[in-house]
């Protein structure tokens, strides 16, 4: 997640490396959920543009390749890309300001996950015209779809000093593991489990039906963008590290046993961001196109 020039911290967080899977934002459910709501919400010039664009084998499918940046950051060609899954905040300040936590490690500004939001967005609106040649508009696009998604996750824009989570050694009811990784996949694989009969269609389909009656009020809301460009990640992270103050870290200190109380009452806050994430992915997509 963060990032820290502290010598000894990096020593930890790779000793925990041979402990723990990497963080996969939202994890591959996560990302699933947030594509296929966008697709299904797509006015027809966007659903054009996407289906042009992705590539033979997702087969139309935009969920299906939700998790391709989070499959190649770890390859030599796309490494240049790991900075810009997260936002780093100041520890405890609960909020995010883009001149202040936008770059990555050398001090390149826009290296994170709203620059790259943004990056890719302009990248896609030349989709159509002459210039369109300069980039790969495939990745754009795929970079795009999993960027928006990473920005709901309230720990992509967590507190630098812990690696939004992933220095946080706790227990997830049994099982060893970080905050972060809670957040990624933990919280979801217990609701898929708990409540779903662990069918991930069955738990988009909720999001769904609650996006169209119990959020219905929301989402016209949730959809405009509060600047006149054509994403807005700006307002997307300063929500997320609120979320991340008010619900991810909090009475989730460093080994502790999260059970039911802490499942239940955060599931509510996982589920409104995948939905939101994906109302406004196809928001943006559909400026976009």
């Amino acid at each position: 997640m963060g990032r820290c020039s502290c010598a000894l911290l990096w020593i930890v967080v790779i000793s925990l490396a041979f402990f723990f899977p990497p963080a996969e934002s939202w994890g591959k459910e996560g990302h699933s959920a947030v594509c296929k709501i966008a697709q299904s919400r797509l006015n027809k010039a966007a659903a054009d543009a996407v289906q042009k664009l992705l590539p033979d084998y997702a087969e139309g499918d935009l969920a299906s390749v939700c998790s391709w940046a989070d499959e190649v950051k770890y390859l030599a060609k796309y490494r240049w890309s790991s900075p810009l899954h997260f936002i780093d905040t100041p520890d405890l300040k609960c909020n995010y300001e883009y001149s202040r936590d936008c770059h990555n490690t050398q001090g390149e500004e826009g290296m994170c996950l709203a620059g790259a939001i943004n990056n890719y967005t302009a990248q896609l609106a030349t989709y159509g015209k002459s210039s369109d040649a300069t980039y790969n508009l495939t990745e754009a696009l795929l970079f795009l779809s999993h960027f928006v998604g990473d920005i709901h996750q309230p720990l992509h824009c967590g507190f630098s000093g812990d690696l939004g989570g992933n220095t946080i050694i706790l227990h997830w009811y049994g099982q060893k593991s970080n905050l972060h990784h809670v957040w990624d996949t933990l919280l979801i694989e217990t609701a898929l489990k708990d409540f779903y009969d662990s069918d991930l269609a069955l738990f988009t389909q909720g999001l769904q039906t609650n996006i169209t009656d119990s959020w219905s009020n929301d989402v016209s809301t949730w959809e405009k963008s509060s600047t006149k460009g054509l994403a807005c990640p700006n307002p997307y992270g300063m929500e997320s590290v609120g979320l991340a103050c008010n619900w991810a870290y909090k009475d989730a200190p460093a080994d502790s046993v999260l059970k039911d109380d802490y499942f239940l009452s955060r599931l509510p806050v996982i589920e409104e961001q995948l939905a939101k994430g994906g109302v406004r992915l196809a928001a943006t997509l559909n400026r976009i196109f």
